[in-house]
C-alpha cells in the first residue's frame, strides 16, 4: 500500500496548506498508521504543506519503519514529537499545526518550551480523510465482517440453555481468531434475559434460560480494520412481546439503512430509525445513537445521533444499530456494518436478521 499512503499524505498536505500552516505534526498513533502503514506504540509524523514528510520513531521500530515505509526519512528518537518540531524549525516552518485532540496540556507545554516555531491546533484533519475509505480499506473491512459472520454461524450450536454468557463470549472470540482474525475488535457483549436491558452489559456467569432473548455484539479485527455486528436470538419459543419488540427493532434498522445515502444528514438517518421506535411508544427506551463510523478504530467519524451534525458521503462505512431496552425484562439490538453507496448501503455483515429460535 506504499502508493496509497503517499496519496493520503498528499491529500493531507493540501488540507494543511488550506489552513495556512507550514506543516502538521501528527501524533495520534492510528493516524500515523493511516498515513504511513507503521503500526507502533511510539511514532509521530511531520507532514509539510509542501515537501517531504518525515517520520519519527524509537529504536524498537526503526527497522520496521524501513520495511513498511522505505520512501520516508526516519528520525530515531524517543521524544518523537519534540524531534519533529525541531526538524520543522530547521526546515523553516514558522507555523506548525498539531492534533490538539490527542496532545495533553503537559506535552504541549513541553513542546512550547523547546520549540522555535509556532504551534497551532488544526482540528481533526486526518480523521476527515479517514472517514471516506478507499476500496483497499473496504476490502479489509469486508474480510473482517466475513470472519465475524462465519464465527457466529460456527458458534450457534453452542448457544443454548445452561451455557453462561461468558462461555458464549469466549466461544465467539476463539472462533473469530480461528477463522483468521488478529483478535476481537472489542470486548464482546453477551446479554441474556434481563441483562439485555443494559446496552453494554459485560458477559458474566448468568446461565442462558429458556424464554431469554440474548443480545450478542461482537466483531473481528483483520489487518487493523474492525467489524461490528449485533444479533439477538431467542432461547426457546419467544413470547409475543419479544417477537413484537424484535420486529420493531428490525423495521427501525431497515428505515435507518434506507436513509443512509450520500448527502444525507447524519441526524436525519438517526431520526429515520428513531421515529419508528418512538411511534411504537418506546422512544425513551432507545438510549443511544443509531451508529458510528468504523475502520482503523471501532468508533470513528461520522457519528449518527439526534444531536450529531455532518453528512454521509460515498464509501463511508458505518454501523446501523437501533435497540430497545426494557428494564427488568430484556432488550433487542440489531446491528450491521455497511458501506454508504449511491445505490444504497452495501451490507458487509450478512448474517440473517430473521429471529433465530435456538
Amino acid at each position: 500500500m506504499g502508493e496509497t499512503h503517499i496519496a493520503r499524505r498528499r491529500r493531507l498536505a493540501a488540507l494543511v496548506a488550506d489552513r495556512g500552516a507550514g506543516a502538521l505534526l501528527v501524533t495520534r498513533l492510528v493516524n500515523v498508521r493511516y498515513l504511513t502503514g507503521l503500526d507502533s506504540s511510539r511514532a509521530a509524523l511531520l507532514v509539510p504543506a509542501d515537501g517531504q514528510a518525515v517520520l519519527a520513531t524509537d529504536g524498537r521500530y526503526a527497522g520496521m519503519a524501513a520495511q513498511v515505509c522505505p520512501e520516508l526519512p526516519v528520525v530515531v528518537d524517543r521524544q518523537v514529537a519534540g524531534a519533529l518540531v525541531k526538524r520543522a524549525a530547521e526546515d523553516g516552518h514558522r507555523r506548525v499545526g498539531f492534533e490538539a485532540h490527542d496532545m495533553t496540556v503537559e506535552q504541549h507545554t513541553a513542546l512550547l518550551d523547546d520549540a522555535e516555531t509556532g504551534l497551532s491546533p488544526l482540528g481533526h484533519l486526518v480523521e476527515e480523510l479517514r472517514m471516506v475509505k478507499d476500496e483497499e480499506e473496504i476490502a479489509l473491512l469486508r474480510e473482517a465482517c466475513a470472519i465475524t459472520d462465519r464465527a457466529f454461524e460456527a458458534v450457534l450450536p453452542e448457544i443454548r440453555a445452561g451455557v453462561t454468557e461468558r462461555a458464549v463470549a469466549i466461544a465467539l472470540e476463539r472462533a473469530m481468531v480461528d477463522f483468521g482474525a488478529e483478535r476481537p475488535a472489542f470486548a464482546s457483549i453477551i446479554a441474556s434475559g434481563p441483562n439485555g436491558a443494559v446496552p453494554h452489559h459485560h458477559p458474566g456467569g448468568r446461565e442462558l434460560e429458556r424464554g431469554d432473548l440474548v443480545t450478542m455484539d461482537f466483531g473481528a479485527l483483520y489487518d487493523g480494520y474492525h467489524a461490528d455486528m449485533t444479533r439477538t436470538v431467542a432461547i426457546g419459543e419467544p413470547a409475543g412481546w419479544q417477537r413484537d419488540l424484535y420486529d420493531l427493532v428490525h423495521r427501525a434498522q431497515r428505515a435507518g439503512l434506507d436513509a443512509a445515502l450520500p448527502g444525507a444528514e447524519t441526524k436525519d438517518v438517526d431520526a429515520a430509525a428513531r421515529d419508528v421506535i418512538a411511534a411504537a411508544g418506546h422512544g425513551e427506551a432507545f438510549t443511544h445513537g443509531l451508529g458510528h463510523g468504523v475502520g482503523l478504530e471501532i468508533h470513528e467519524a461520522p457519528l449518527m445521533g439526534y444531536d450529531k451534525t455532518g453528512k454521509l458521503t460515498d464509501r463511508v462505512p458505518i454501523t446501523a444499530e437501533p435497540g430497545v431496552y426494557l428494564a427488568g425484562r430484556g432488550g433487542v439490538r440489531i446491528e450491521d456494518t455497511v458501506v454508504v453507496r449511491a445505490d444504497g448501503p452495501e451490507l458487509l455483515t450478512t448474517t440473517t436478521k430473521d429471529l433465530l429460535v435456538l
